[in-house]
């Protein structure tokens, strides 16, 4: 990893290339960012930065975090995130960066906690199909059906898909395209989808498998 910030989703708009095609974008804001801790190999085996993002109110810190923040010398921030960099010789604690770290073309991944979704079917989780509405298939039409054999082997295999809990998953999409970039208002229009909701917090690194 080369270079990461934190950003919080704006929302998706469409824009338009130089060729006149409409471009689906969603537009996060980016920073600022400032470096709250960095961590080296001498001291912990492995190089990494921590960044902060959001301003918040002394109130909402714990005495631990207080600490913390005071000891780098660095104003409190509500998101905290560690990006393992391959060289962070180039960046101190108390810098600042922005969102022209990234710039247009730059192929990106984007991880975010996807949205919650609560209890829900098998139908709805798992894209299952319903039991047909007539010939007195009775009031089971969205239930989750047979669950296996009776003696053998007398137990439901692991991955079985089942109602539960949806959604609120760490998700992380990758090889998006960075299509504009607004460094005077820490906007940057990815193209395509990412995770959450609008106002959800993202992690923006450069992308692994580009």
């Amino acid at each position: 990893m080369k270079k990461g910030l934190i950003a919080k989703k704006i929302g998706m708009t469409q824009i338009f290339d130089e060729a006149g095609n409409v471009v689906p974008v969603t537009v996060v804001e980016a920073g600022p960012c400032v470096v709250v801790q960095k961590k080296t190999s001498e001291n912990d085996g492995y190089e990494a930065v921590q960044l902060g993002f959001g301003d918040i109110s002394p109130k909402g810190v714990n005495k631990p975090m207080q600490g913390h923040f005071k000891k780098n010398d660095v104003a409190f921030k509500r998101t905290l995130k560690e990006f393992r960099l391959d060289d962070t010789s180039a960046v101190n604690v108390g810098d600042i960066l922005k969102a022209d770290t990234f710039a247009v073309g730059d192929v990106i991944d984007v991880q975010g906690t996807s949205k919650g979704k609560g209890f829900q079917g098998t139908i709805k989780r798992h894209n299952q199909h319903r039991v047909k509405m007539t010939h007195g298939t009775g009031p089971v039409h969205r239930h989750a059906g047979s669950m296996g054999a009776i003696s053998d082997p007398s137990r439901i295999f692991k991955g079985k898909g089942m109602p539960g809990h949806m959604g609120c998953d760490t998700i992380t999409v990758q090889n998006l395209v960075v299509v504009k970039v607004d460094a005077e208002n820490n906007l940057i229009a990815i193209k395509g989808a990412v995770p959450g909701p609008k106002g959800g917090v993202l992690c923006i690194t450069d992308a692994v498998k580009a």
